[in-house]
């Protein structure tokens, strides 16, 4: 589906543990196109609702750059998003522990984040499927030299 000026209407859902390479996808690659919602910059979840209110209603494309661990995380954003007509794209960030800890010990400020906090959330990670809602799914990884590689989902993984 489309909005009026002729965007398609699409819901991306960043799925991964901290320091995994979302947010940099992000700027890199949905910028221009997405309204970005961020639990980080939020600092609420009632503003996170709002911001995804907005969007829906404005029929306008989003991406949620938060871990999204879970599938209940995910389904705060896919069930309305799907019911409005969006087309909901999740991407799983695959992230060895060990690399995002050395990422996020290169981070400055607030942007770095607990060990604890990575680690917390390997434990609630579950692996997204179709089935939650996605029309389609991709499997990411970092490159090595600042880009992502991004392969089509496979379910049997």
């Amino acid at each position: 589906m489309h909005n009026r000026r002729g965007e398609s209407m699409t819901a991306i859902i960043l799925i991964g543990i901290p320091a995994s390479g979302k947010s940099n996808f992000c700027k890199d690659r949905l910028y221009d196109t997405h309204v970005r919602i961020n639990l980080d910059m939020l600092k609420t979840r009632n503003r996170e609702k709002l911001l995804l209110q907005a969007c829906i209603a404005a029929k306008q494309p989003f991406a949620v750059d938060n871990t999204n661990a879970s599938p209940a995380e995910r389904e705060r954003f896919i069930t309305p998003a799907r019911e409005a007509g969006f087309k909901v794209i999740g991407y799983y960030f695959s992230s060895k522990v060990q690399d995002a800890l050395e990422r996020n010990r290169q981070r400055e400020g607030k942007a770095r984040i607990h060990d604890n906090g990575i680690h917390g959330t390997v434990s609630r990670l579950k692996l997204p499927n179709k089935a939650e809602g996605f029309d389609e799914l991709w499997y990411v990884r970092m490159d090595g030299i600042g880009g992502f590689i991004i392969e089509e989902w496979n379910d049997e993984l």
